[in-house]
């Protein structure tokens, strides 16, 4: 039994959850993800990168924003319930050395995912620059924790509400032409942030990676609706992956087939937002 241990709301649409998972939080590394489903009938199958984990109380922490009729239904959980399936960990970990140098770029809801790879450089001994960017002051997550952590903190807004009014890559690029640029640069967020962080990082010949959230279904390479093109080849993010080169990934094929199933999207999004009020009313 998967059971919510505690639910916190981190915003209006992102809420964190920990969850008994004994096993993953004992088998998972940085990077890697779980699949959700919340009706194990005919629900949709979602991938969550693994936010936190402790082995030894055996709770993995889970860091979602509310876009889909999926995250819809797993925001209505409360402590106390069960999850009804919960499989991971999956994907590759994250490769994690000392480089010397290590700059981690989170945007908005990538921020969550980002925090354990954080972690992990820091614990190789790398000199660890972070960047947190969100639309506004309400979206900024984790930032006390990446600050106990980081050796340098830098937070930007796209509103100027607070800290830094810019994009992730202005700051980026400033460190990439600082007398110490990165050795490494990771940056998880939406598709064309990553996109852009990537092409501010290529004339400098930084290493980047990046951690791609396509569309999955059973997360273990049968399906193939995760493929990516990656150097001119073809990869499953879920087995593959999520992490690759991002100077080599073909976004904006990525965000294309990410835009495939919109409109039954949003049909299931409307139909779950009406049923989530009709339960309201009937409380």
């Amino acid at each position: 039994m998967h059971t919510i241990l505690s639910r916190t709301q981190l915003s209006d649409n992102v809420v964190r959850l920990r969850v008994a998972a004994s096993l993953i939080a004992e088998a998972r590394s940085p990077g890697q993800f779980v699949i959700v489903q919340v009706d194990t009938d005919f629900g949709e199958r979602v991938p969550l990168t693994i936010a936190n984990a402790n082995s030894s109380e055996g709770w993995v922490e889970l860091i979602f924003q509310t876009v889909g009729a999926t995250t819809l239904r797993l925001a209505e959980y409360s402590q106390g319930e069960a999850l009804p399936a919960l499989l991971g960990p999956l994907g590759q970990p994250t490769h994690v050395e000392n480089f010397g140098r290590a700059v981690c770029v989170g945007g908005g809801i990538g921020v969550a995912p980002m925090y354990p790879i954080a972690q992990a450089l820091k614990a190789a001994g790398n000199h660890l620059s972070v960047i947190i960017g969100a639309r506004n002051r309400e979206l900024i997550l984790l930032k006390e924790e990446m600050a106990d952590m980081a050796d340098d903190l830098i937070v930007v807004t796209d509103d100027g509400s607070y800290g830094r009014k810019a994009l992730v890559t202005e700051p980026l690029r400033e460190l990439c032409e600082s007398d110490s640029p990165p050795d490494i640069v990771v940056a998880i967020g939406p598709p064309v942030m990553m996109k852009f962080a990537a092409e501010t990082t290529r004339p400098y010949g930084v290493h980047t990676v990046v951690s791609l959230n396509s569309i999955m279904v059973d997360g273990t390479g049968m399906c193939g609706g995760c493929r990516v093109t990656v150097g001119e080849e073809t990869k499953f993010v879920c087995v593959e992956g999520p992490e690759f080169d991002g100077h080599a990934v073909d976004f904006d094929n990525m965000i294309k087939r990410l835009q495939a199933y919109k409109p039954q999207e949003d049909r299931a999004r409307s139909q779950c937002m009406i049923d989530i009020r009709a339960k309201e009313l009937t409380k």
